[in-house]
């Protein structure tokens, strides 16, 4: 697997990075006016940022950009310090701030904290995130506000209110959705049909006079680049903690890009490096009025539908975008706010869609998954986003502590007739006089404890058994409670006339039983050392517990 590197650009990533710049006009602005921040701080999020993470991913089709998430989880952020959203300086300073998040988490290498989020909250939470991008523009599908607490209560009010939908609103959303159908059905437009849809569409409002919200209903696109914008260093103290919480939401999201958009190169995505790579973004956009910034699934499915192959459609992207602002700024301003509708639920629907195999995989496999994967797209849907992150992280880490601890077990180990081991139930009782192997399969959680505790052997009556522990490949070194666990049944074995043996014991685990004493407990040649092929650590300690046998004659 090799690293990515900057190729010469392709036209498919020239006109994949014109329609990405392009939807990224009514999708920023869009994006940033459900969250209430001035629109244009949303359509410039789609200039510098996507440039700068496009330049230095690992991910090298991701687009790196704002996100409906980041928007709703970056206002609510600013409204919980109590400082304006509307204050240039205060979202500067929080698109900074969340940068430099993702930057140390990068230094740090804590890229390798997202594989502990499992696939079924990943889940829960991508289908959560796409509801919230469906139900963020109803209204400029239909003309109806959608009331309620959470967004499965304004989806259902949405359904209940039909009769309250503007009627012009409702038919041009409808149809940007049948033209982009048509357009997808059709081999030659599949990955511009986003393109054709918002053209086709626009163009027809115009001359047919329809009268529709516009772009420059929301705001005025100005017709020059961003200019820089200092952050208001003032508030620093009341921002760390949303910064993570910003920082953790994108981070999130741009965790199932990787997996889901892997490099058509065949070379390697690194997430830390993608760390870096938005953190730069967030810095360097946030300087330039910027709202905070991540890795957009949506935005690449975009980029990915339109024919991406390379980097160089993000980059283009940015530079696409840059330039229809400058040239072209009244005629985006036309663009209908139905069309954007009906573009965002398509791609909202497609990512829902596209999830349905993980839901269906995830609803088969468990149903300790299945609740997890229920719970955190019912948190997406009804908290705000940064509780819903840590709810999500807790969820993740308590599914994988279950699934170790279950999976945690002993196996005995027997020789057949050719003499080779193989595994065997774990024996009830030892017998005197006779060498027991058992072979550890875990994590060392402390909660393993309990189920290795009930399936250890009884000593009973037996005189002098032995007891061989195979150790090898042991994931990392035990906890204390695995410690003592072991030391009390060394001294069981002791008190029964026999001993504890452990197998293929790697030299950081031979360090820690020396230093815990528990090595002293165990006597001599009670240790030894995991060298050689698979099996001779076991083979070893097998002759040298026949031996001790003998001895004792």
């Amino acid at each position: 697997m090799r690293r990515p590197t900057l190729t010469r650009p392709t036209g498919s990533d020239v006109s994949a990075g014109l329609v990405t710049g392009l939807f990224s006009i009514p999708e920023g602005m869009a994006y940033a006016a459900i969250a209430g921040f001035n629109p244009v701080a949303g359509l410039f999020s789609g200039v510098l940022p996507v440039i700068a993470g496009s330049l230095t991913a690992r991910t090298v089709l991701m687009v790196t950009t704002l996100t409906s998430a980041i928007a709703l989880t970056s206002q609510s952020v600013l409204s919980a310090a109590g400082l304006n959203p509307a204050d240039a300086g205060n979202v500067a300073l929080l698109a900074v701030m969340t940068g430099l998040v993702m930057v140390l988490m990068g230094v740090l290498r804590l890229g390798a904290v997202m594989s502990f989020v499992s696939n079924a909250v990943m889940t829960g939470f991508s289908t959560g995130i796409a509801l919230q991008i469906i139900t963020g523009v109803l209204k400029d599908a239909t003309g109806y506000q959608p009331h309620g607490h959470n967004k499965l209560v304004q989806l259902g009010d949405w359904l209940l209110h039909i009769g309250s939908w503007q009627l012009a609103t409702t038919l041009v959303a409808v149809a940007t959705v049948a033209v982009w159908a048509l357009a997808h059905a059709v081999r030659r437009l599949e990955t511009v049909a986003l393109l054709v849809a918002m053209v086709v569409v626009s163009v027809a409002v115009a001359l047919l006079g329809t009268d529709v919200e516009l772009v420059k209903g929301i705001a005025a696109i100005p017709a020059s680049l961003p200019h820089l914008t200092m952050p208001d260093w003032s508030t620093f103290g009341t921002l760390v903690g949303g910064a993570v919480s910003v920082a953790l939401v994108a981070l999130a999201q741009a965790a199932g890009i990787a997996p889901t958009v892997p490099n058509p190169d065949g070379s390697r995505s690194d997430m830390n490096r993608d760390f870096l790579a938005q953190g730069a973004a967030n810095v360097a956009g946030g300087l330039f009025q910027s709202l905070p910034v991540g890795g957009s699934l949506s935005r690449t499915g975009v980029a990915v539908a339109a024919g991406a192959r390379t980097r160089w459609a993000g980059i283009f992207s940015g530079l696409w975008l840059a330039v229809i602002v400058l040239a072209c700024a009244p005629l985006a301003e036309r663009i209908p706010m139905p069309v954007i509708g009906g573009l965002i639920l398509v791609v909202g629907g497609e990512l829902i869609w596209g999830r349905r195999h993980d839901v269906i995989l995830v609803w088969r496999t468990s149903k300790l998954s299945t609740a997890a994967m229920a719970l955190t797209f019912l948190a997406t849907t009804q908290l705000p986003l940064q509780q819903a992150v840590i709810l999500s992280a807790v969820l993740s880490l308590l599914l994988y502590c279950a699934q170790a601890a279950r999976q945690a077990r002993l196996v005995a180990l027997v020789r057949d007739t050719n003499r080779q081991w193989t595994p065997a139930p774990v024996p009830a009782r030892l017998t005197s006089r006779s060498v027991t192997v058992l072979h550890y399969e875990g994590v060392s959680l402390f909660a393993e404890l309990p189920r290795i505790d009930q399936h250890w052997p009884d000593i009973g009556d037996a005189h002098q058994p032995v007891l061989i522990l195979s150790l090898r490949g042991l994931p990392d070194v035990p906890t204390s409670g695995m410690i003592k666990l072991l030391r009390r049944r060394a001294t069981e074995l002791n008190h029964a006339g026999g001993r504890l043996i452990l197998a293929g014991v790697d030299p950081p685990l031979m360090a820690t039983l020396h230093n815990t004493g528990l090595a002293n407990a165990l006597g001599p040649n009670g240790l030894v050392p995991d060298d050689g092929p698979i099996m001779a650590p076991l083979e070893r300690a097998a002759a040298q517990a026949e031996q001790w046998l003998t001895e004792q004659d």
